[in-house]
């Protein structure tokens, strides 16, 4: 390596003195060097201090920058070479090059944009400060540009996808690529590609440029769903690792331009757009990834009301039931998981639910209730609970005793919050929705009152107020059969608790005095609340803000007090 040093040493002198041969001289040595050993070469740039002279060489007139540009490139291909780099002012190097020879198509200048192409890749990679400086200096919009006019060219154009999937990483370079025509150069790029590799590369960008919502829509008027359905088409059927790594990717990204509102609509058409009828046509089919893409579609068309009532009305819940009864013993998890997420999406505007229920939406879902898959059990739940608000449907489910043990035991599954969360409000909902005696005596027998109990002590108002609600209900229609439960789950104290906490909405207040008042029907219930002074508590609440709760103060403190 002493020639190495003494290459730095000449280098630094000609680099003032500008001796074209002996500049290339010494930058041959340099490349030679980098080719050999990298790392070490790399090193000695970084602390020999040349890099600081090479934006001197880097002029328009000069006959090395190509080769300059070749060794800041190098230099720049791990993070203490990028450090230094960006020492030396690389990023602003960089940026002025491209856009000078950017609109520029003979050879010599192409050859040369390859070359600070080159050092944009290695200089963006995997350092997210570096990137974002880039970023802020306006580099997307030149590589846009250069993309566009460049599209011939092999090279450059797979160093501009490096680039920008290095990039596209990053949440603030989403607004600058929004702001350009990326969609339409990467869907015109991508219609060209044959070969799967340079395919997937496009589709590394397309990935997290599709993520924004601006862009996605973009990604749709420029033609991408038809390239993607085409993909689908032509692979669906083979073996080929490579086909069904394509078939997965592109019925993905399909999926996930349906995550935008717009793009979304501008898909449906009213429910007569040819793309989703082409997506409603891979339900029935026997590929699982087009089954799974099928059924997440159709949860993401189901993301407002129209569209779910066109739907619902089209016959797309016996579909689903269908893929779903396909799944039943030993079937694809995610496969469930998609169907029933659209079938809960379905269910949420209220015309739909009666229509789904006398499908047989309830039967086919409860065929799920064996699920061992906590992601399952959650849509399951989610969907069940979409559809009782109908007393019918509640007092029939809620009667259902294995549904209701199978609840409960979900209520204590601490390492899964959401399916806890969601049995929980399931089991508030069944009597909320049923008002019924029996649905009552099977949750009290089932041992679900001590969770609708803890359920009161939720986080989520929304929740504690459901079970507050729930309790009231028991304690008005079958007191003497969950006093005993009610009594162990302590909740008097909870309510004292909640009464006297500042922080508890005035909802909340309102239905705990309403439930003390249901409670005073109990003997040991009625104790505990004397035991507790609860007059002191309620009659500071008769001066609250809220008038609801002022007035219910009143009337809870004249019951303790007559019945004290």
């Amino acid at each position: 390596m002493d020639n190495l040093s003494d290459t730095l040493k000449k280098l630094k002198i000609t680099a003032v003195d500008k001796t074209e041969d002996s500049l290339e001289g010494c930058l041959d040595c340099l490349l030679q060097a980098l080719a050999q050993n990298n790392t070490e070469t790399s090193e000695k740039i970084q602390a020999s201090g040349i890099l600081q002279l090479f934006a001197s060489l880097l002029t328009p007139q000069s006959s090395c920058k190509a080769k300059v540009a070749n060794i800041i490139a190098e230099v720049a291909k791990n993070d203490e070479g990028r450090s230094a780099v960006d020492q030396a002012g690389g990023a602003q190097i960089v940026i002025d090059h491209l856009r000078s020879l950017c609109s520029i198509t003979d050879p010599a200048n192409e050859k040369l944009l390859t070359v600070f192409c080159g050092m944009l890749m290695n200089y963006s990679n995997e350092n997210d400060s570096l990137q974002a400086q880039l970023i802020n200096m306006g580099v997307i919009p030149t590589l846009v540009k250069l993309l566009g006019i460049h599209c011939q060219n092999a090279a450059l154009t797979e160093m501009c996808l490096v680039a920008f999937g290095n990039l596209a990483e990053l949440e603030s370079s989403k607004e600058q690529f929004a702001s350009t025509n990326i969609a339409e150069e990467l869907v015109k790029l991508f219609k060209k590609q044959i070969e799967h590799d340079k395919r997937e590369m496009i589709f590394e960008v397309l990935a997290p440029l599709a993520e924004n919502d601006a862009i996605k829509l973009q990604l749709v008027e420029a033609g991408l769903v038809e390239c993607l359905l085409e993909i689908v088409q032509q692979k669906v059927d083979s073996d080929k690792e490579d086909d069904i790594t394509e078939l997965k990717t592109g019925s993905d990204l399909m999926v996930l331009l349906l995550l935008g509102d717009e793009s979304m609509q501008k898909l449906f058409e009213g429910g007569k757009g040819s793309v989703f009828q082409r997506v409603l046509s891979w339900i029935p089919s026997n590929n699982h990834q087009l089954q799974l893409a099928g059924a997440l579609a159709i949860a993401n068309f189901a993301r407002n009301d129209a569209n779910c009532i066109h739907m619902v009305d089209n016959g797309i819940v016996e579909k689903l039931m269908d893929l779903l009864d396909r799944h039943v013993e030993d079937g694809n998890v995610t496969v469930q998981h998609a169907a029933l997420s659209a079938l809960r999406n379905l269910a949420i505007p209220v015309i739909n639910k009666a229509k789904m229920l006398s499908a047989g939406v309830t039967e086919a879902v409860l065929k799920f209730l064996k699920s061992e898959m906590p992601p399952v059990q959650f849509k399951l739940l989610g969907t069940l609970r979409m559809l009782i608000d109908a007393q019918e449907a509640a007092e029939q489910l809620g009667k259902n005793v294995k549904l209701v043990e199978r609840l409960v035991e979900w209520c204590e599954a601490k390492d899964h919050a959401g399916v806890m969360g969601e049995s929980n409000r399931l089991l508030s909902a069944l009597i909320r929705h049923s008002k019924s005696k029996d649905v009552i005596k099977t949750i009290v027998q089932s041992g679900g009152i001590k969770h609708l109990v803890t359920m009161a002590t939720s986080e989520h108002v929304i929740m504690q107020n459901e079970a507050l609600v729930a309790l009231a209900l028991i304690a008005a229609l079958e007191l003497g059969t969950a006093e005993k439960d009610l009594e162990s789950a302590k909740l008097v104290q909870i309510l004292h608790r909640l009464l006297a906490d500042e922080r508890s909405a005035p909802e909340i207040k309102y239905n705990s005095m309403v439930l003390i008042c249901a409670l005073m029907g109990s003997e040991c219930l009625h104790k505990e609340v004397q035991d507790l002074a609860f007059l002191d508590v309620v009659s500071k609440l008769r001066s609250h803000e809220n008038k609801s709760v002022a007035q219910q103060a009143s009337l809870t403190e004249q019951r303790l007090t007559v019945e004290s």
